[in-house]
């Protein structure tokens, strides 16, 4: 390696103490980052897979109680979440009405189904707690983290320069620490670069996960009119 190759560890131990502060922090952000992306990206493998597996049940099941009585053995997902809620919800209503069908039916044409449609937004809002978790601490580390590398680009420049203004400095004096002031920012976009990709990733699946929770929704909305309807 040629003397006048940029060496950023060199540069990294030869640095100030406020500039090493900075590059710290940002080192510390990067791997909570990267650290909430793998955690997210195994929790939405392991939400899919457990979609499929509750599907399965459903499909295979012969009535909604024979669902219920699966689920008890099936890990969480969204479709798992909805239907739990729902048909809680619908339980206690048939209980309150004395189980009966008819009395149940009355109830909802003259109420509509408002009552299930809650249940199964307090399954979206359950859902919605595991999707949305740490997303905000990404999101932080994407917006907050240029500002803190320029912070520390900001100080180390103002070193440089004052050591200019004290007089017989050369540009051979004073690069070091302006390559040192500008790995602060540059170290700040890679950690925030990641963070922003993956936080709008994230946001994209939640958004499908979403879609798919209200189309699954309004298939249990449809099993319970056909039900009654029998």
């Amino acid at each position: 390696m040629s003397s006048t190759e940029l060496n950023i560890l060199q540069i990294l131990l030869d640095g100030g103490p406020v500039v090493k502060g900075v590059l710290l922090a940002l080192v510390f952000a990067s791997i909570v980052s990267w650290a909430i992306v793998l955690k997210k990206k195994k929790l939405l493998a392991e939400l899919n897979e457990n979609n499929r597996d509750f599907l399965d049940a459903y499909k295979s099941a012969k009535s909604l109680s024979d669902v219920m009585h699966s689920c008890q053995a099936l890990p969480f997902s969204p479709y798992r979440s909805l239907f739990i809620n729902g048909y809680t919800e619908l339980s206690k209503l048939k209980e309150n009405l004395g189980n009966d069908n008819s009395r149940l039916e009355d109830h909802f044409s003259k109420y509509g189904l408002h009552s299930l449609e809650r249940g199964l937004k307090k399954g979206v809002h359950e859902v919605n707690v595991e999707l949305e978790r740490s997303l905000a601490t990404l999101a932080s580390i994407g917006s907050v983290s240029p500002f803190i590398g320029l912070f520390g680009t900001v100080w180390g420049i103002i070193g440089s320069f004052t050591g200019l203004a004290g007089g017989g400095a050369t540009l051979d004096a004073v690069a070091p620490g302006i390559a040192e002031a500008l790995v602060a920012t540059a170290i700040g976009l890679v950690a925030a670069i990641p963070a922003v990709w993956f936080y709008n990733k994230f946001n994209n699946s939640n958004a499908i996960v979403q879609s798919e929770m209200e189309s699954f929704g309004q298939e249990f909305l449809n099993v319970v009119e056909r039900t009654l309807a029998k």
